[in-house]
């Protein structure tokens, strides 16, 4: 049987040109990877500092030698090109689009979400590591399975959906692939997002930006030591929110809140006052821990802690602060409310919207304040509140 890299190095096509470029003979980078193999003897490759290539489909910025992957795992440099995953998904589900989450982006819609497998970072509490994880870690099993842009689309449309998302793995080194399915989408009038770390680059966010509606950010810290932790850095995550917010693309925030990591109230000061200085309009979800994958500590996030880190953010200046994962549990920060004259505009019990009191303009049906999102015309009611596996019109094929 075929070994998962295997069967991952076949279902590839050449990488767009606009995310990576040769790094050429000559220069200074070339002959800074030449004296650094000179002076071991050899390179990881054994090919010719000529043949390296960079790929920008990440804020790693990979210089990727001929035969090897870069850090992602799933790109990787074939005779002096960059070949990259495409035609197949790991994993397709229907969300409601509050799951994501996304709160101020088409409220109740449902989205058919997709994705493939790899990430650029190796965070010990991933909720999705069987498939980010694949071909890092060897418990990571998720078959993959042969998809067609012009079939998920017809497919997301039998379900009801609006939207379409690329998550469950990290989207932007599957960017190709992502934007192949979107242009589909967009054709056939639905919004498309991503769900992603945020680690880009401005190569890549230019290559999304004429396909892509929503993007949700996981600041998952504000401390750049932590993000060494976890296989990244700060940095790349702040442009790409401030680049995305320049952008004019929806974006809202998530931060997984983790006992003795990243809720000190300093963090938590620095961070919201970031996300402030950006826009206070940036919806910020500050979600419950749950031991998950290699982290078995701490202890679960406590409802009082996710209230401290939102009335944190409150302090800020942010209007639209967020508490998540424990429905029921964490009072007013599971609704939406109009930050001039505080009415409760959408009303929900995780991911179920209770009560929808916007204008068909997406303002507070009260003082009629405009509330910054993307909202449809009018409230529909929801297809689900809770994921389900989509009820096949298309059979995907597992590939072996």
């Amino acid at each position: 049987m075929a070994t998962l890299r295997k069967i991952l190095d076949e279902r590839v096509r050449v990488g767009d040109r606009a995310l990576w470029e040769p790094i050429e003979p000559g220069s200074s980078e070339s002959r800074s990877n030449k004296s650094r193999s000179s002076a071991s003897g050899s390179n990881e490759s054994g090919a010719s500092a000529g043949s390296r290539i960079r790929c920008y489909a990440c804020g790693h910025r990979c210089p990727i030698p001929e035969g090897q992957p870069g850090v992602c795992k799933v790109r990787f440099n074939r005779g002096g090109v960059l070949y990259v995953p495409y035609g197949y998904v790991a994993g397709v589900q229907c969300d409601p689009i509050e799951k994501k989450p996304f709160f101020h982006a088409m409220p109740g819609a449902l989205a058919y979400s997709f994705g493939m497998l790899g990430c650029d970072l190796h965070c010990s509490y991933c909720q999705n590591w069987v498939t980010s994880q694949a071909l890092r870690d060897p418990e990571a099993i998720s078959p993959p399975q042969e998809a067609d842009p012009n079939e998920m689309v017809k497919d997301a449309l039998a379900q009801g959906a609006k939207v379409m998302v690329s998550t469950y793995n990290e989207p932007l080194i599957t960017s190709e692939w992502a934007v192949a399915v979107f242009k589909r989408a967009r054709e056939a009038g639905l919004q498309t997002a991503y769900v992603s770390n945020g680690n880009g680059t401005p190569q890549v966010l230019e290559y999304l930006r004429p396909w892509i509606d929503f993007y949700k950010v996981d600041l998952k810290s504000f401390d750049d030591r932590h993000y060494r932790e976890l296989g990244g850095r700060l940095q790349p995550i702040l442009d790409t929110i401030r680049a995305l917010h320049g952008m004019e693309i929806w974006l809202e925030l998530v931060t997984l809140l983790i006992p003795g990591f990243n809720d000190s109230d300093d963090e938590l000061h620095r961070l919201t006052e970031f996300v402030a200085s950006v826009s206070v309009d940036i919806p910020w979800h500050v979600t419950a821990f749950h031991q998950d994958y290699k982290m078995t500590s701490p202890d679960d996030t406590r409802p009082e802690d996710l209230q401290r880190a939102a009335a944190i953010g409150r302090e800020a200046g942010l209007r639209y602060v967020y508490c998540g994962n424990l429905p029921g549990r964490i009072g007013e920060f599971e609704n939406t409310r109009c930050h001039t004259c505080g009415e409760t505009v959408i009303r929900r019990f995780g991911y179920l919207i209770k009560d929808y009191k916007l204008t068909a303009s997406g303002a507070c049906s009260k003082c009629k304040t405009q509330i910054p999102g993307r909202w449809s015309k009018k409230f529909d009611g929801q297809i689900a509140s809770s994921p389900f596996l989509p009820r096949r019109t298309q059979q995907f094929v597992r590939i072996s």
